[in-house]
């Protein structure tokens, strides 16, 4: 199945979709990573189930090719390469999601503690993540098995 065959993609976001783009817009988040996207120059652009794509995105922080802020998709490569990237977009479509369970912005220090705590038991700031973890590993670029004893 590609992405253009996936549920939520020609027919629009399904009523859960909706509802995490709502509650994303109601918390902030989605407001700050368009602040975010804005100031740093990246093209806007729609993309599938409620998600809004940020492409370009040329600041060195964070350093992952992807990152999201509510329901914007933050990416370095154009809007067309990160669609044509399944696993990742639904990698950062989870991370939406938990957006809107953290409501809104609390999810970025409890994001950057959960980092915290994965890079001292593996060196890498995904591996132990639970934030990561369930947005699945590989599709975010991330090593399955720690770097280093814990």
């Amino acid at each position: 199945m590609t992405l253009r065959q996936r549920p939520g993609f020609l027919g629009g976001p399904t009523t859960a979709q909706r509802l995490r783009r709502a509650a994303n817009l109601l918390n902030g988040s989605t407001l700050a990573g368009l602040a975010v996207a804005l100031a740093a120059r990246t093209r806007i652009s729609r993309g599938p189930r409620g998600m809004i794509i940020a492409a370009g995105y040329p600041w060195r922080l964070p350093f992952a090719h992807a990152y999201t802020l509510g329901n914007v998709v933050l990416c370095r490569c154009t809007a067309g390469d990160l669609l044509s990237r399944p696993a990742l977009l639904e990698h950062e479509e989870r991370h939406c999601t938990q957006y809107a369970c953290c409501l809104g912005l609390p999810f970025i220090p409890l994001y950057l503690v959960a980092a915290a705590w994965s890079m001292l038991r593996t060196g890498n700031p995904g591996t132990a993540n639970i934030f990561e973890r369930r947005a699945g590993l590989a599709a975010g670029g991330y090593p399955l098995t720690a770097g280093r004893k814990a």
